[in-house]
């Protein structure tokens, strides 16, 4: 991890700096030797999770999206060992746990499959097909599982938190599922993160000189592209949300979930704009001091709890590679800069990157994590959804 190490002395601007070392020594700290059931050295989560050691989930893709420019083996043996316990039907394990030298698994609830991306920036960045050679069946056989277990009735697809709260969405006890009549409807997450991985399956394969395959995936990436466009965006809000309340205001729930159609380029260019204006560039709604909220604050489930109101630095970093992607670079750096300056001063007070983040800079500790638990605070030293060396350098691209 020493490359990762000495970059963050040249990212960002200087008073970013020490939280960035430090960020990247987190790393190195997180990461072990390689054992069963990981072919290659594995980084956990982050050694101050309250569940340690643990690996995987969409938390992984954001560790990796740090390491991807400076240590691209790394990094790429993370996506091989998150793809090592892939299931005979295409299933990928949300995340692993390791505890007392036990390591479990759940073989029927996923994550979010937002991997793809991380291996098409490595190539993107290091030229090398090698890394897509070996994730593309995988791929595949990932999406045949979305077909099969999550398909969503009509068009769509569905995470099943809407069926039992589980949060295979990665957001625990989101607000969208506060008070709404289960069954296999389409949400607005897992739709789009299914359409980035057909998108990534048709360039894959055009990669890989697979041309009929290629432009099946490329159909259906289009054909679930207008599914969202059209049926799942509501112009009177130039907001996306899920199929039970895009024509229904009064279900409708202000969350960040809605920016995912600009971040995986299903949107139109006006809808995008409106989300990245009327929305996350918006004070009164997603621009808080630190962005974004999980929650906008006009929303009456805003409360400072996980994935209910504070802020994870994944997200914005989401959110910003989703303004970049449209052109929007002024809206990309705006965010990343709050986003960064906020990280550091809350380094600089407590001496730690925190699992997510005060969005009103106010103190971390009044930040609950799950009242009906014993851990009630977010967790310090916590890599996972802290992307911040790839938040510096997009910035530093784009400024």
């Amino acid at each position: 991890m020493q490359q990762l190490i000495r970059e963050t002395a040249r990212l960002g601007k200087p008073e970013w700096r020490p939280m960035l070392r430090y960020a990247a020594e987190l790393h190195e700290r997180n990461t072990h030797p390689a054992s069963a059931p990981f072919p290659y050295p594995w980084e956990e989560i982050g050694i101050g999770y309250f569940a340690s050691p643990a690996f995987g989930h969409w938390d992984l893709i954001h560790q990796v999206l740090d390491s991807l420019p400076y240590e691209p083996e790394h990094a790429g043996h993370q996506l091989l060992n998150n793809l090592a316990l892939q299931g005979a039907d295409g299933h990928v394990p949300g995340t692993i746990w390791l505890w007392q030298n036990q390591v479990r698994w759940s073989t029927t609830v996923g994550n979010p499959p937002v991997w793809p991306l991380a291996v098409h920036d490595h190539y993107e960045l290091h030229g090398d097909r090698t890394l897509i050679e070996a994730c593309y069946e995988p791929l595949i056989r990932q999406i045949g599982w979305f077909e099969t277990k999550r398909k969503a009735e009509g068009e769509g697809y569905y995470y099943t938190d809407i069926l039992n709260h589980s949060w295979e969405s990665g957001i625990d006890d989101g607000v969208r599922y506060d008070s709404i009549r289960t069954g296999a409807f389409a949400c607005i997450d897992a739709t789009c993160h299914v359409y980035q991985m057909y998108r990534y399956a048709g360039l894959w394969a055009e990669l890989l000189g697979r041309r009929e395959e290629a432009e099946r995936w490329t159909v259906r990436a289009e054909k679930l592209g207008a599914f969202i466009r059209e049926e799942l965006y509501a112009p009177d809000a130039g907001f996306f949300y899920d199929s039970w309340s895009v024509r229904a205001p009064e279900l409708r729930r202000q969350t960040m979930d809605g920016m995912w159609p600009v971040v995986v380029g299903a949107a139109r260019a006006e809808q995008a704009n409106a989300v990245i204006d009327e929305h996350l560039l918006n004070p009164r709604r997603f621009f808080t001091e630190h962005p974004i909220p999980a929650v906008s604050l006009e929303d009456p489930g805003f409360e400072l709890r996980m994935w209910r109101g504070p802020t994870w630095n994944s997200m914005t970093y989401w959110a910003a590679r989703g303004c970049a992607r449209y052109g929007r670079r002024d809206a990309a750096v705006k965010l990343l800069e709050k986003a960064l300056d906020a990280t550091a001063e809350q380094y600089d007070r407590t001496g730690t990157v925190w699992e997510f983040y005060h969005p009103h800079r106010g103190e971390q500790l009044e930040l609950q994590r799950k009242p009906y638990t014993d851990y009630n605070v977010p967790c310090r030293d916590y890599s996972g959804h802290n992307p911040a060396i790839a938040m510096a350098r997009l910035w530093t691209i784009l400024t």
